[in-house]
């Protein structure tokens, strides 16, 4: 499992190094690390900053790849973001969820022999007014996430409607200086419309509920000094499907930026109930590089 990940680190580390160019000119870590969907965040949850360093008279953008590995699944994901002068990002990611368990549940219950499930997320967001650092209402910015389902043979089989939705965001983001134990505090809150199963993954809608909702998440993070930050999130859920409950996810993380061409993401995540799965937690990695 890690394997991999490790590679895609080391990978990441040579071609930032590589760069003759700063990679922008915003502060260390204000651009967040890279949520499994694409765009700028913590691991769950979208925030209102944007991808990268890029200042208003700049380009830039992420490269990052991530993987989970929790009871019964592993979900490995491969991202990129460009970020337009700090005034709009446009993401793309790929997820890839090793089903393991409950493929031989699958197999028995339903007849069906699939092992993975995979699903392309297409990402814009948009700063909409203030700054994380310097505006007493932080950052606000508008999002949209466009889903694909490229396998929907499992998610119909269990009740999904459509393999393909729209997932529509705000978020909010604040940093607070010198706000515990001298040190800098960032909050997060974002409100998501959304009828997505699992984050889409399990399809869109369902034979409960096949409108979408509002969600609540948010994020808080404490820089330890400007290389290290340690928080948690939490990302509330629709209940879609009468297969199997769905729960709210959370994960507490450490981010380390040694540079600011590269970032690395540790978390332990909590997921819940997952198709029938129980209490479903595990460790999260993540490594993103900044150009």
């Amino acid at each position: 499992m890690i394997r991999p990940l490790l590679y895609g680190l080391l990978g990441l580390l040579s071609a930032s190094t590589a760069l003759a160019s700063d990679p922008g000119s915003r502060i260390w870590a204000t651009g967040g690390v890279t949520t499994i969907e694409g765009s700028a965040g913590g691991g769950l949850v979208p925030w209102a900053l944007l991808s990268g360093y890029a200042s208003d008279e700049e380009w830039g953008g992420t490269l990052n790849l991530s993987q989970a590995r929790v009871d019964d699944y592993s979900l490995s994901v491969e991202g990129a973001s460009l970020n337009w002068r700090n005034r709009v990002e446009v993401s793309i990611a790929r997820q890839t969820l090793d089903l393991d368990t409950l493929a031989f549940i699958l197999k028995d219950g339903f007849g069906l022999e699939q092992d993975e499930l995979r699903q392309d997320v297409f990402g814009v967001k948009a700063r909409l007014f203030g700054d994380v650092l310097y505006t007493p209402w932080g950052q606000w910015s508008l999002g949209v996430q466009y889903k694909r389902q490229r396998d929907f043979t499992v998610p119909d089989a269990i009740g999904a409607r459509d393999d393909s939705g729209v997932d529509v965001y705000l978020g909010g983001s604040k940093v607070f200086f010198a706000s515990v134990l001298d040190r800098n505090l960032l909050l997060n809150a974002t409100l998501r419309a959304t009828k997505a199963n699992q984050g889409g993954l399990l399809g869109f809608g369902g034979d409960q509920n096949n409108s979408h909702e509002l969600m609540a998440e948010v994020s808080a993070g404490v820089f330890l000094n400007r290389r290290w930050l340690v928080g948690a999130e939490y990302r509330q859920k629709p209940d879609n499907l009468s297969f199997a409950e769905e729960n709210d996810w959370w994960d507490l993380f450490v981010a380390w930026v040694p540079d600011r061409r590269i970032a690395v993401t540790a978390a332990w995540v909590n997921l819940g109930n997952v198709a029938t799965l129980t209490d479903q937690q595990g460790a999260y990695l993540a490594v993103q590089g900044s150009f």
